[in-house]
């Protein structure tokens, strides 16, 4: 069990929420599904909190109700081995949602994701201050981030 855990407030759609984010990944489940019961502050039987896991990593989606929605201030970056990678999460999490600058995206819920290649990071903060400079230049003209072209302007080409 791990010590901190997310929990992420939605008004009634926890349940439908965890279902998605579980068909996105491939090394996700839900794992536990916790109603209300007679007397609760939602109807008896609906939904409380559902516990799931993606890649290890343990969340809670909880239906709170309509007092609270997302914000960009939080988002969950995808570390990602290859642009079929980017391209899977990025189609996946779209879909429904929308696309923004630099591999960010809101999903159908509103949760903010960063799609990001694992090369990036070789690439704005490479060796050559020229190259990194140009693509920075290159991931900032972007939505969804592609490492060839990011590659390309590091290379000057």
């Amino acid at each position: 069990m791990q010590k901190i855990t997310t929990c992420l407030w939605f008004d009634n759609q926890a349940e439908e929420a965890a279902e998605y984010y579980v068909s996105v990944f491939d090394n996700a489940k839900i794992n536990n599904i916790s109603r209300f019961g007679e007397g609760g502050p939602g109807s008896e039987g609906q939904v409380m909190v559902v516990d799931f896991s993606i890649e290890g990593q343990q969340f809670q989606a909880l239906n709170g109700g309509p007092a609270f929605s997302f914000t960009e201030a939080v988002s969950f970056s995808i570390d990602c081995a290859s642009q079929e990678e980017v391209d899977r999460y990025w189609k996946a999490l779209t879909d429904g949602g929308t696309e923004s600058q630099c591999g960010w995206l809101k999903d159908r819920y509103g949760v903010s994701w960063q799609v990001v290649p694992s090369a990036l990071g070789g690439l704005i903060g490479g060796p050559d201050p020229a190259g990194s400079q140009r693509a920075m230049q290159a991931m900032l003209g972007m939505k969804k981030l592609d490492i060839a072209e990011i590659q390309k302007a590091y290379d000057g080409g």
